[in-house]
């Protein structure tokens, strides 16, 4: 049903070998459990209401560079997951290459920043996750949310989406409302290198029904480039490209590459916000990242400076969370 074309219920089930009953109720769970929208069409039969392009591990190493094809050991995709970064987690525990990527359809339990939930429903929108072993010092890791966020921004900017913005840490804007996010998980296995799991959740073509869950204005990719549907695939090889070399230039070079791009796509540069951290608010003017990737906020006092993974940021007027 990927197609998106009207089939006929007693084909479907003829093709599952199944009864019609056992495949209605299975059909009613794609909206209750998937988040997928079924439509009834008028004579009988069933279709989504969109298409679907269901990833595939062959074809997005065919849309990656030679160079980046051959980086990655491993490029899984599954059709449900808890979560694409616990996954890789858990992969990491049992001996999983540096580099290994993973893909999922449906996260059952997807999660943001401060553990907060991430809508992911079935082939709407895409969830990747980035396993990579490291020789940092600890104090260097909380640059690699930056670095994700400026690669990614520079990625979707070239692919044409105009106003695309960060903002701090984590979060991928377009005009103002959310796009995706970037959650980074560090682990070290018994025996195993110190690693990250670098996680990417944007959204791609979400039906508006399931935005009522979203507790901030949001929007996807489709509505962001101005068309119908988005190559998935495509897309994913471009992030895992944008995301490879970027972490290999951060290894390379350090952080310093990666501030004046972060900067170029800070859509709160010289407003005035609010800051919470451990229960303590600061009011000041956003002023970009430092050399050290730490947020800058000019206040009374003169200027702070804020390190990632320490502080969430509203703008005034929003609820500081």
């Amino acid at each position: 049903m990927a197609d998106g074309e009207p089939h006929d219920p007693r084909a479907l089930a003829q093709t599952l070998n199944v009864t019609i009953t056992a495949l209605e109720q299975a059909l009613k769970g794609l909206g209750s459990q998937l988040g997928l929208q079924l439509i009834a069409v008028p004579g009988g039969g069933y279709r989504l209401a969109h298409p679907i392009e269901l990833l595939d591990a062959g074809h997005i190493m065919r849309c990656l560079s030679p160079r980046c094809a051959t980086a990655i050991p491993r490029l899984e995709i599954h059709d449900q997951l808890d979560s694409t970064n616990r996954y890789l987690m858990r992969s990491q525990s049992h001996g999983a290459l540096s580099r290994t990527v993973c893909l999922a359809e449906y996260q059952r339990a997807g999660r943001g920043r401060l553990g907060r939930r991430w809508i992911s429903p079935y082939g709407a929108n895409l969830y990747l996750s980035l396993l990579w072993h490291h020789q940092l010092p600890a104090a260097a890791l909380s640059g690699v949310s930056l670095v994700a966020g400026a690669v990614v921004a520079d990625r979707l900017s070239r692919a044409g989406v105009t106003e695309m913005a960060l903002k701090w840490p984590n979060d991928l804007l377009w005009r103002r409302r959310k796009l995706g996010g970037i959650l980074i998980e560090t682990t070290t296995g018994t025996g195993a290198a110190p690693a990250v799991v670098l996680g990417v959740g944007l959204n791609v073509q979400m039906d508006p029904s399931l935005g009522a869950e979203i507790d901030q204005p949001w929007v996807d990719l489709c509505e962001a480039l101005g068309v119908g549907r988005v190559a998935r695939n495509l897309l994913a090889a471009q992030l895992i490209e944008a995301l490879v070399e970027g972490l290999e230039r951060f290894e390379r070079d350090g952080l310093a590459p990666f501030i004046e791009l972060w900067n170029a796509f800070d859509c709160f540069h010289g407003e005035t916000a609010v800051l919470s951290q451990g229960g303590q608010v600061t009011e000041g003017v956003l002023n970009g990242l430092a050399p050290s990737g730490a947020l800058r906020l000019r206040t009374a006092d003169g200027e702070r400076l804020y390190h990632a993974g320490e502080v969430s940021l509203r703008t005034r007027g929003e609820n500081a969370s």
